[in-house]
């Protein structure tokens, strides 16, 4: 393997990091970084116009659900990396992993104040569990990543809990007091009264929706351990000749998702208008969502790497990679910038803005990042947290500046 071929690896998995970390700020800044169930017409002034549905439509048939999936497919391929570029340390670097887990998760603790949608701490939490399968053979990943995306966790809480929340009854329930009382904490709380809540209700709130019949933890590990399966076959070190490849992904992700979306739409046409969670149908219908937002995710990733191997989509798409080589700054600083405009103890302008408007200034601050990520790069080695995280990791200062 040569050097030119483990840079255009490199930078490839960065270009895409930096679009799936674009993709997840534009659906989190049009959601007004609420992080939870909204109380009924508390958002009305988002859909002032044609237009606000329109974007509504655009994130929810292409982003919602599909760029978190490529950021987390992202996680279990580098996770291979880091450990295939470390063959002599063996146990010494499993036992560093662990403990850069521990340190993202402290990062994701303090982003969580800010934000309680955040993903840091439940990719540290479900990491540690990607340690065994390092060594597990590729079948038996495969195996198990089908099972999860066919819903074998969301089935096992279903048949202990009948449909209900684990930790918090009613707090995935849009018309709940404890929805209720969040959303009039993040219009007119101080920032300590948003810290409080997110650092105690709000973990609560966020273990119902990775373990619970949602299930999005579940999801996550199984992206962790696709990743860590594709990072074994090589196929971003050699992704200009895997070209057969790519294209039976491609075909094999649309037909998926065609067939999904119909089985979802046949589903949860048989439940009339009144859905709930308390049914064995309804869990069948949110995981014919889940696999559609999966095939989703690879009809994306395909077309990338397609783009990407034409001169004119590298030229295009290698201006993300600064933003995603320094995707963990500019994710908590987005969503630090997110919350300040949106939440009382900032702008206020929470449930004010129309959709048009939060996604153009997701856009703005999409391209400011970027910007900002290209000079930065070009004096420094690693972005700020990037390089506190790998310092801390090796329990050393790396040089920071060039």
């Amino acid at each position: 393997m040569g050097n030119s071929t483990v840079k255009k690896r490199i930078e490839i998995v960065d270009a895409i990091r930096g679009f799936a970390l674009a993709g997840i700020v534009i659906v989190h800044m049009v959601e007004n970084y609420v992080g939870a169930p909204v109380p009924e017409n508390a958002m009305e002034a988002a859909y002032a116009g044609p237009l606000d549905y329109v974007v509504s439509g655009f994130i929810e048939f292409f982003l919602r659900g599909k760029f978190f999936a490529i950021f987390s497919f992202l996680f279990g391929l580098s996770f291979f990396l880091q450990m295939d570029h470390h063959p002599d340390e063996g146990p010494s670097f499993v036992k560093r992993f662990f403990w850069r887990l521990l340190i993202l998760f402290g990062i994701g603790y303090v982003h969580h104040l800010f934000y309680r949608g955040d993903i840091l701490t439940i990719y540290a939490f479900f990491g540690m569990f990607l340690i065994p399968f390092y060594k597990i053979s590729n079948k038996w990943v495969l195996a198990l990543t089908a099972l999860l995306f066919l819903g074998l966790g969301r089935y096992i809480v279903f048949m202990i809990t009948n449909g209900s929340f684990i930790f918090l009854p009613d707090a995935m329930l849009p018309n709940s007091q404890e929805v209720i009382s969040y959303f009039e904490i993040l219009q007119n709380g101080s920032i300590i009264d948003v810290f409080t809540s997110n650092a105690t209700q709000g973990h609560l709130m966020k273990m119902d929706f990775q373990i619970g019949i949602f299930s999005r933890g579940y999801l996550t590990f199984g992206y962790f351990l696709l990743g860590l399966a594709i990072g074994r076959i090589g196929f971003f070190a050699n992704f200009r000749e895997q070209k057969k490849f790519t294209k039976k992904v491609l075909i094999a992700s649309i037909i998926g998702f065609l067939v999904a979306m119909g089985c979802t739409a046949l589903i949860f046409s048989q439940l009339g208008n009144n859905i709930s969670f308390d049914n064995w149908i309804s869990m069948f219908g949110l995981t014919a969502y889940d696999l559609a937002n999966t095939a989703m995710t690879f009809i994306i990733i395909s077309l990338f790497v397609i783009v990407y191997r034409k001169k004119w989509g590298e030229n295009l798409l290698q201006h993300f990679i600064p933003y995603g080589r320094m995707a963990l700054t500019n994710y908590v600083i987005q969503s630090i910038i997110g919350t300040f405009i949106l939440f009382g103890w900032g702008l206020g302008f929470l449930g004010e803005l129309r959709n048009i408007y939060t996604f153009l200034i997701a856009l703005l601050l999409i391209f400011i990042q970027m910007v900002f990520s290209k000079w930065w790069l070009r004096v420094f080695n690693y972005g700020p947290l990037e390089w506190l995280w790998r310092s801390a990791t090796y329990l050393k200062w790396f040089p920071l500046k060039k």
